[in-house]
């Protein structure tokens, strides 16, 4: 089968803390010549000042106002990104029509540099924070889409690095030396377009 024919779901990318939507300028235009429809959206307010549960109803919201309810979609999460995706897959019904998730340098297991910071958004990104540890109680949920994590071991914004690890679905190591560098990596777009390929997991499997 010619996989460049394959029918291609929408992709909806989610950008991390500090960004908006332009941080995946690169890796839009390298998917969008290669078939896929791309959307980006910004997440308000940025900087952590509220939850990642708060940001992932905006991920709700998106999704309604700009695809049809039966449309099924693909998701790629970026570092704080991935993880308000997991809350709209986890616990906003997104699993429900979300079909391959990737996340890129997303703390997973938490980062220490949330240290740094009293906002909400960062408390909740610190390592085994209550929204962490429930999110990740019920991970396995995940095993019901393709799931790819790809992090890098040199990351200095996920701390420890290994915090991007996911015991479940596919995990992609690429030796990146900087964080946001990830989504410009000639290497990390060849992996993202493989993944969004792949044949779908059957729900429940």
């Amino acid at each position: 089968m010619n996989t460049e024919n394959q029918q291609r779901n929408p992709l909806l990318l989610v950008h991390g803390i500090g960004d908006t939507g332009a941080v995946f300028h690169k890796m839009a235009h390298y998917l969008r010549q290669r078939g896929w429809s791309v959307y980006t959206l910004d997440l308000v307010p940025n900087n952590g000042a509220v939850g990642l549960d708060e940001l992932a109803k905006q991920v709700t919201n998106y999704v309604a106002l700009h695809l049809p309810p039966e449309q099924p979609l693909d998701l790629v999460g970026f570092s704080m990104g991935g993880i308000v995706s997991r809350y709209y897959l986890q616990r906003l019904g997104g699993i429900s029509r979300v079909q391959r998730f990737i996340t890129i340098s997303s703390p997973h297991n938490g980062t220490v540099i949330a240290y740094g910071s009293s906002l909400p958004g960062c408390v909740q990104m610190r390592p085994k924070s209550p929204f962490l540890l429930d999110l990740n109680s019920d991970a396995q949920m995940l095993k019901q889409l393709n799931f790819t994590s790809i992090w890098t071991p040199y990351d200095l914004m996920i701390v420890p690095p290994k915090s991007s690890q996911m015991l479940l679905g596919r995990e992609v190591t690429l030796p990146v030396a900087l964080h946001p560098w990830m989504l410009t990596d000639s290497r990390t777009l060849a992996i993202v377009a493989a993944a969004l390929i792949e044949p779908i997991n059957q729900k429940g499997d």
